[in-house]
């Protein structure tokens, strides 16, 4: 379910890229207004996440937690890293362990 999500959510965040209409939706709107905005958005949503994480707020972090994943893929977009990109980098870390890992990125 989670990936199939993921993958329609970043269709239809190309697609609005791909229309450059900042009036169609808040998506465009995002994009139009740059990478740095998209970064700061999604800096934000990340606390908002980490605070409802701390204060134990089980929907609130359910709730933050899917505003996060929208953000980091407008970011994704406005940079054009393709979300095929990370989700090839995550299998590409899988099976190997996470202290191997970090000690190859040197």
């Amino acid at each position: 379910m989670t990936s199939s999500v993921l993958e329609r959510l970043a269709a239809t965040i190309a697609a609005r890229k791909a229309a450059g209409d900042a009036e169609s939706s808040h998506t465009a709107q995002l994009l139009a207004k740059g990478p740095g905005h998209c970064a700061r958005k999604f800096g934000e949503e990340a606390v908002e996440a980490v605070v409802a994480a701390v204060e134990r707020d089980h929907q609130g972090l359910v709730s933050e937690s899917a505003d996060v994943l929208f953000h980091m893929m407008v970011m994704l977009a406005v940079n054009d890293v393709e979300f095929n990109e990370v989700l090839a980098e995550l299998e590409r870390r899988e099976g190997v362990s996470g202290v191997a890992e970090k000690a190859a990125r040197g």
